[in-house]
């Protein structure tokens, strides 16, 4: 089956979270949490290694995103508070391959929202999303191997550290070369 025929919900909720695909409207929202979160975002995210986003770019940001998420090409995932319209961050399931299905679960916080849990409670519900709604049998989480503070979320929910890529790739800022550390959860 083709993946844009795949129907699955656009949302579903954890004990604190509504986690749902990007919507048009939401940019000045997602704007306004990645300003707050910019200079955490820089060090691990490549994408954040320009200028700070407008809020029409954060807009545009949303839409493709969006348009992504129908074509089920990238299922970005924005993290807001239960019953709010605050955004707590972002995640999803990217670098897909449905014919196992596998996923790859990326994410980031915002900066008021750090060391509450939230990104636990996110990847656990994502996971629980992959394998129940789009059949995953292997999701990954990939991360730095110095970025100590995303490696503790697959550590602590039980993903299997697969292995570490020597020299992968080189840091967006720097130039230096990187390592990643790939995590994984295999389901059946």
């Amino acid at each position: 089956m083709s993946p844009i025929l795949r129907e699955f919900p656009h949302s579903f909720e954890t004990e604190r979270l509504t986690i749902r695909c990007p919507l048009p409207g939401d940019g000045p929202e997602l704007n306004v949490a990645l300003l707050e979160t910019w200079e955490n975002l820089r060090q691990w995210m490549p994408w954040a290694g320009g200028d700070k986003p407008t809020i029409e770019e954060s807009e545009a940001n949303v839409r493709e995103a969006y348009a992504r998420f129908l074509t089920r090409e990238d299922l970005r995932l924005s993290l807001f508070l239960k019953g709010t319209d605050t955004l707590v961050g972002s995640s999803g399931l990217h670098r897909m391959n449905w014919s196992v299905p596998k996923f790859e679960i990326g994410y980031w916080v915002r900066k008021r929202f750090e060391g509450k849990g939230y990104i636990s409670e996110a990847v656990t519900g994502i996971s629980g999303f992959a394998i129940r709604e789009l059949g995953a049998k292997r999701i990954e989480i990939r991360c730095d191997a110095l970025n100590e503070r995303s490696a503790a979320i697959p550590r602590r929910l039980g993903f299997t550290l697969e292995g570490i890529l020597k020299n992968d790739d080189r840091h967006h800022l720097t130039g230096q070369l990187r390592d990643t550390m790939i995590f994984a959860r295999i389901v059946g």
